[in-house]
């Protein structure tokens, strides 16, 4: 899950595993028996003979379907028969892997030793499977997800993915796609069938005037960004009308920057970050809002850290092929952004918006006054060109923008203290601290952009150390540098906004192919880009109807029953944990006991009521022709809500994810875990599944969240969220011993930079993923949990076999685990999430865990010898 890193996506099947799981039949149906027989019983009329016709057929397909079932397991499951003395015999293949690399694996096969039935199991054998059509294809689906050639207890990731990986090439406009990515896919298609004229027949149901205006304003948004005319008419000139406005916010003042003596501050710069900031693109620095973590973690206050770069980490910079890329980008958009046709760009895109509004749709037409910034509109004041800033050399300039902000990322925070430490990056000190050292911005007339009456007297800064040395970067800079680097940042965020055609677009594209490892000049689907766009700009009003389409019946308790049956597996498990002392197990199991559980859609705002959505996203102006100004409004409407936050009280309903969303999360100040509809759905959960796919599945989901409120980060927030040491020092000391072993362990795996080498994931000198690594250490919980229920459920049916399945219900569980984690993945993809991402690959995500699950070994009968068996003393066992 990306839990604590920005949520986007940034971890899905290509079809249901069942159909219609949303609705439960309130009576009893026909059985296909009962159906047959009064079929026959009638006179075979012509319709009546095609109807008996296809039910032979059905029959007849379903014959051969178990067929190839039985056939199927008898290969995946028979061994030749061998002496017993017989060694383990070593057989090698080949497999492909994401495309353009061919991977050879040797793989050890165990000898014909029968696969015990692990308690509480009943033997496949001796129990009649469930022989639904929903039942076959759920079968059907975890078998064609498998690859037999491999052996469980050796490359179990392989094993429960190989099939679904061959069967999913990676497209060519994507550097990965997983299981993650392919249910997002089946989300957006619902959505995107709910923006089409017609919609599915649920929009039909929700007939008031305020779901109509709510459903108005998503479809119009969704038909400004398909509207590729529309984008290719306006070209280059959206995106210079920002730039234009940047540069005459920039140059306002005098253009040299006010050395650290001066206490005369630079308003140009401060004006023109501000604005940037107002339409969230990222720059120099960030301020957000949250909770004070060490005093009161639902008392909201200001935050100061570094910002996002135009690299994805600060390792790019280092790379002189990347920095050259980067730096070619650079120039490019410089090339485009300082042309001397300004003027005459801007009088061409006014007079195709007014051509848009006489010959479109001028009754719906209008450009909204926006309070803020106070400097007024995007297109106020002149173009900028005042003395001094003539003609510039884009290739001069854009060498020295990237060094000035290689220097910036050189100044930062390494991402393992960021996303690991949140002791090291609590710093609470006076305003004055910033204002004193950052001269170069005046900070009350920037805070005056988005608070002017809250002005804050503290802030939490995450890096001190990065403040001094914005400062010096800043005043050894030269003052047109500094403007070009707000001009590149904007154009960064703000490009692929545009038409495909510009060379703004090309520009920023090439840097993402380079970048994620995609295929040059691939272009995905333009619907599925524009579906994305819908998601993040009216994320919650799309979600009102994707929940009303996808979230029916008991999806919400049955999926809030998994999710609670783990906190109690967990908070049961305290007692045995031998590294926990009884004071900090009864603290720990009164933390599990107060956090809060979220599931499905927000009451904050209020999904379930259109006049709270159409109130919430008030500030949000859309115009079906002008999806970029769509856009920069619905940015600026998220800085604007965020910033009312600033004094308040943490508003503890609020969800940071659209219900639509492939995801979870859980928010440590907030004490909650919270888990979107759009993850409440097959490959991950269904109502209507067996209980050991369930929490195989969705429970590692569950069970991963859970676990990061005790994770090396988590763990230092007590039950109200509140920023402390509340284990005694023995049990963190014995913690920190089990945490080395983790770093320890996941610093051994690497992944291939695509150049002939290795990239380790978790250096230990910059231990990024220890964090997520112990959280994925709860699919133990998620299993004790469904062994817990079993009883009960199995009485209830709620424990079936699958046909054609020749596995335990153990097996099954940790294979239901290992197939949400498939995935797809070119090397420089690989590379950037190593870099950036607190996760681990997802092969480590499944094999580095389950080598730390003794109970995996034993499902499966791996031998002691077995790569995923170590023996115990090189086990991290946490819990």
């Amino acid at each position: 899950m990306a839990d604590r890193e920005a949520r986007a996506p940034t971890d899905e099947e290509s079809a249901p595993l069942l159909q219609d799981a949303q609705n439960g039949e309130a009576t009893r149906r026909p059985s296909f028996t009962e159906r047959v027989g009064s079929l026959l019983a009638e006179p075979l009329t012509a319709v009546n003979k095609v109807l008996l016709l296809l039910v032979l057929v059905f029959l007849i397909l379903s014959s051969v379907f178990i067929g190839l079932f039985a056939g199927s397991q008898h290969k995946l499951h028979t061994t030749p028969d061998l002496p017993e003395d017989s060694p383990p015999s070593t057989v090698t293949s080949v497999i492909t892997a994401p495309p353009t690399t061919v991977t050879t694996t040797t793989v050890t096969t165990s000898t014909a030793v029968p696969v015990p039935v692990p308690a509480p199991s009943q033997p496949p054998s001796q129990e009649e499977a469930c022989l639904t059509p929903k039942c076959v294809v759920l079968s059907a689906a975890i078998l064609s997800s498998l690859d037999p050639s491999q052996d469980p207890c050796e490359n179990f990731y392989e094993y429960a993915t190989g099939g679904w990986r061959k069967s999913h090439p990676l497209p060519s406009d994507k550097g990965r796609f997983g299981s993650f990515n392919a249910l997002f896919q089946e989300n957006q298609d619902i959505v995107r069938q709910i923006m089409d004229a017609d919609g599915p027949p649920s929009i039909a149901s929700l007939s008031s005037s305020y779901d109509k205006q709510l459903l108005s304003k998503v479809r119009d948004l969704y038909a400004s960004c398909l509207d590729e005319e529309t984008l290719d008419t306006f070209g280059e000139g959206p995106l210079k009308d920002v730039v234009r406005h940047i540069k005459s916010l920039y140059r306002e003042e005098s253009t040299e920057i006010s050395s650290a003596h001066d206490e005369k501050p630079r308003k140009g710069l401060t004006a023109a970050i501000a604005y940037l900031h107002s339409k969230g693109i990222p720059g120099l620095f960030d301020f957000g809002i949250e909770g004070d973590a060490a005093v009161d973690p639902n008392f909201m206050v200001l935050w100061f850290s570094q910002p996002s770069f135009g690299l994805p980490s600060k390792e790019y910079y280092e790379e002189k092929s990347i920095r050259k890329l980067y730096q070619s980008v650079v120039e490019r958009l410089l090339a485009v952004l300082y042309d001397d046709d300004e003027d005459d760009i801007s009088t061409r895109v006014n007079a195709a918006k007014d051509d848009l509004i006489i010959n479109k749709d001028a009754s719906s037409y209008a450009w909204p006054p926006w309070p803020w910034p106070p400097w007024g509109g995007d297109d106020d004041g002149d173009d900028g060109d005042k003395p001094g800033h003539g003609p510039i050399d884009p290739h001069s300039l854009a060498k020295k923008v990237v060094k000035f902000e290689r220097e910036l990322a050189q100044a930062s925070l390494d991402l393992d203290i960021l996303y690991q430490d949140p002791l090291a990056t609590y710093n609470k000190v006076p305003i004055s601290n910033i204002t004193d050292t950052i001269t170069q911005i005046n900070l009350p007339n920037y805070f005056a952009t988005f608070t002017p009456r809250n002005y804050p007297t503290e802030v939490i800064v995450t890096y001190p150390a990065y403040v001094r040395s914005l400062a010096d970067i800043l005043n050894a800079t030269n003052p047109d540098v500094v403007e070009a680097y707000l001009v590149v940042r904007a154009a960064l965020v703000l490009a692929p906004r545009l038409g495909t055609s510009t060379e703004s677009w090309k520009a920023v594209r090439s840097l993402q192919e380079v970048l994620q490892g995609i295929k040059p000049g691939a272009i995905g689907d333009r619907a599925e880009y524009c579906v994305n766009s819908v998601d993040q700009a009216l994320g919650f009003a799309a979600g009102r109807f994707f929940v009303n389409e996808t979230f029916g019946g008991d999806s919400k308790e049955k999926g809030t029953k998994v999710i609670t049956d783990i906190v109690e597996a967990f908070k049961v498990s305290l007692s045995n944990i031998t590294w926990m002392d009884d004071t900090s197990a009864t603290a720990a199991a009164e933390k599990a006991e107060a956090i809060r559980v979220k599931v499905g859609y927000p009451v904050s705002p209020n999904t379930e009521n259109a006049l709270s959505l159409i109130r919430y996203y008030s500030l949000v102006k859309i115009n079906k022709y002008t999806y970029f100004d769509n856009m920069l409004s619905a940015s600026a409407s998220d800085v604007y809500k965020e910033w009312q936050l600033l004094g308040k009280v943490r508003d503890l309903e609020a969800w940071e994810m659209t219900p639509a969303t492939v995801n979870a999360y859980y928010n440590p100040p907030a004490n909650e875990i919270v888990f979107p509809a759009g993850i409440l759905r097959p490959p991950f959960f269904s109502q209507e599944w067996p209980s050991y796919l369930s929490y195989g599945a969705f429970g590692q989901v569950a069970a991963h969240e859970l676990t990061h409120a005790f994770d090396s980060a988590g763990r230092l927030y007590n039950q109200q969220g509140k920023l402390e040491e509340w284990w005694t020092n023995a049990t963190s000391e014995a913690f920190k011993v089990k945490q080395d072993c983790i770093v320890d362990q996941y610093s051994a795996y690497t992944v291939d930079d695509g150049k002939g080498g290795k990239i380790h994931i978790n250096p230990l000198t910059n231990d990024v993923t220890s964090g997520e690594n112990i959280g994925d250490s709860g699919i133990i919980q998620a299993f004790r949990a469904w062994q817990a229920q079993y009883e009960d459920s199995y009485k209830a049916g709620n424990e079936y076999l699958l046909p054609g399945l020749n596995f335990t219900r153990e097996q099954l569980f940790f294979l239901a685990f290992g197939r949400i984690w498939a995935e797809n993945i070119k090397p420089a993809a690989a590379v950037q999430r190593v870099r950036t991402d607190p996760h681990s690959p997802s092969l480590y995500r499944v094999e580095g865990t389950l080598s730390n699950v003794p109970e995996f070994a034993k499902a499966f009968n791996c031998s002691s010898k077995a790569k995923l068996n170590p023996p115990p003393e090189k086990q991290c066992l946490l819990w």
